[in-house]
């Protein structure tokens, strides 16, 4: 009986191992058949790791070479929760070498349903070192590059800014992004159980960005910037903008705008504060645009310089009547005197002269109602009347009615300058090896309109009566424009509002640079000759002297009325 028993035991122990064994082979077989190469996958993923490594991104120099926006070395620190021991001390340690915020990090540590957490982007390197030599489990360390503009506020309008990825979100950062970003590379290694990196699979290099050089030259940048800022604070003023051209290839050498901000600290400037208003603002330009009714004139063959008009202190146009900017008798003026003393009854006598068809036909050549080209983002076309009334005629030629960007001006302006070719005005230069074709230009008005119109704006700076007296600049002969606008309101224009602007070339007898100036809303004085034109004349001369241009004249100072 026992061994019947004994023997019933062993066979069922038997028949056990027997269902044990044939489970097991079961088992294995649908694992190494049906599951096979998901597990695999799974096996690699545990073990493999592909890691991007970030491209540098490429410099952004000056004309001369000098930096304006450059990648420095930084390290960001992240944490895994799962790994983390101590959340506490780890948040204490982070917040004692890298100036993070303890009590808003404690509570990321120590949750671990989480598995990854920054713990600051981008760090110093130094400081991310104390740190690391601490040895705090679940701390990760990695390179990355900080986006860094040393010269500060210098041209950050211009430049714009690159976030914290490193990809350009304003500006000639974002315009150029794809130029300046380059193509990350790529790491796979193999890691043990713990972790350690055991062997690295493969690696595709990264290919670092193309740096851009600019026109821009940083001393007359900066100046541009002091001098525009110091006037806008003198006068009260809301804003201003300051243009400094090279009219012979329409290289931009600055372009300014108060007030600045600092683009190493753009999240703490308005998005009103960091807009271009160079390129994307419009005003009314005033007598400014006085020029382009007298070119027009001239072009047409319908005046020259010297024709005489007998001219009273006001005009009626339509229903409208237009006055002298200041009080005067009916007296006799030539063409020269309206455009050197701003007349608006000469201008617009001479706009009649012209008639509708052909003013229009002249405001679209010197290409205002359209875009520069310039290669800044955001730039506006301007603004052109939407239809003429009546009086139209007497207000556009005088540059009431119309909208114009700073850009607009000094383009048209350059184009007087420059024997009456217009060049698209133009900031990058380079990229990389590459140097980009702006073309040759288009011809406006012809060179002995040109000539007669830069003799004119001459008198404007120099002769008894002229405006921009203020502009002067010793040793250089000058030619420019002064315009005082009151700025629209609704149902009329402001009588407390204006836009005080010169627009100058200098030296006259061989232009090297059209400087433009505008303040917005200037308070205790609103004359663009009393404002704008002795700011012109310190941009001029500073520029003048950092690019060794030579004097062209013998004459001292100006005094200023």
């Amino acid at each position: 009986m026992n061994q019947r028993l004994s023997n019933r035991r062993i066979r069922l122990l038997l028949g056990v191992f027997v269902l044990v064994f044939a489970a097991t082979l079961g088992r294995a077989a649908w694992l190494q058949g049906v599951r096979a190469s998901t597990l695999e996958r799974m096996a690699v993923q545990q073990q493999e790791a592909t890691t991007e490594i970030p491209a540098g991104r490429g410099t952004i120099f000056d004309r001369s070479g000098e930096p304006l926006a450059i990648g420095e070395q930084a390290t960001t620190i992240y944490a895994d929760p799962r790994r983390v021991r101590n959340p506490r001390r780890v948040a204490l340690a982070a917040a004692k070498a890298l100036g993070v915020d303890a009590e808003r990090l404690y509570p990321l540590l120590a949750d671990r349903s989480r598995h990854f957490v920054y713990v600051k982007r981008k760090a110093d390197p130094a400081q991310a070192a104390e740190l690391e030599r601490q040895d705090l489990a679940g701390l990760g360390f990695y390179a990355e590059e900080l986006r860094s503009y040393p010269q500060r506020s210098v041209a950050s309008h211009v430049l714009g800014y690159a976030g914290l990825d490193n990809e350009g979100l304003e500006g000639l950062e974002r315009s150029l992004d794809r130029n300046l970003r380059g193509q990350p590379g790529t790491q796979t290694t193999v890691a043990d159980p713990a972790g350690r990196v055991i062997d690295v699979v493969s690696t595709r290099p990264e290919r670092p960005g193309a740096d851009v050089f600019l026109t821009l030259d940083r001393r007359v940048q900066a100046n541009a910037e002091a001098v525009l800022r110091e006037t806008v604070e003198r006068w009260g003023a809301k804003g201003g903008n300051a243009i400094v051209l090279d009219p012979r290839t329409g290289a931009v050498l600055a372009m300014a705008v108060a007030p600045t901000y600092d683009a190493n600290s753009f999240g703490a400037a308005s998005p009103a504060r960091r807009r271009n208003r160079a390129v994307t603002d419009v005003y009314e330009p005033g007598s400014t645009f006085k020029v382009v009714t007298v070119a027009a004139a001239l072009s047409e063959k319908i005046v020259t310089p010297t024709t005489p008009f007998t001219l009273p202190s006001s005009i009626r146009v339509a229903d409208r009547i237009i006055h002298e900017h200041e009080p005067r008798p009916t007296r006799r003026m030539t063409v020269a005197q309206i455009l050197s003393q701003s007349s608006n009854v000469g201008t617009i006598t001479l706009a009649q002269m012209l008639a509708r068809t052909r003013v229009e036909s002249w405001i679209d050549r010197f290409g205002f109602g359209k875009r520069t080209g310039v290669d800044a983002p955001g730039e506006s076309p301007g603004l052109l009347p939407s239809y003429w009334s009546g009086s139209t005629i007497g207000n556009v030629p005088i540059g009431q009615g119309i909208g114009v960007t700073p850009i607009q001006m000094a383009t048209a302006y350059a184009a007087i300058a420059n024997g009456g070719v217009l060049r698209t005005p133009y900031l990058v230069d380079r990229v990389g090896t590459r140097r980009l074709d702006h073309g040759r230009g288009r011809r406006v008005i012809s060179r002995t309109v040109s000539a007669q119109m830069m003799a004119m704006l001459r008198d404007v700076v120099s002769a008894e009566g002229g405006t921009g007296a203020a502009a002067a600049v010793p040793g250089y002969t000058v030619a420019g424009k002064t315009g005082t606008a009151a700025k629209p309101v609704p149902g009329g224009y402001s009588t407390t509002k204006y836009v005080a602007s010169f627009v100058g070339v200098v030296p006259a007898k061989s232009p090297r640079l059209v400087v433009l100036v505008s303040i917005d809303e200037p308070r205790g004085a609103i004359w663009g000759g009393v404002v704008a034109a002795p700011a012109f004349a310190e941009i001029a001369r500073s520029s003048l002297v950092e690019l060794e241009v030579a004097p062209d004249s013998a004459t001292g100072p100006t005094t200023s009325r």
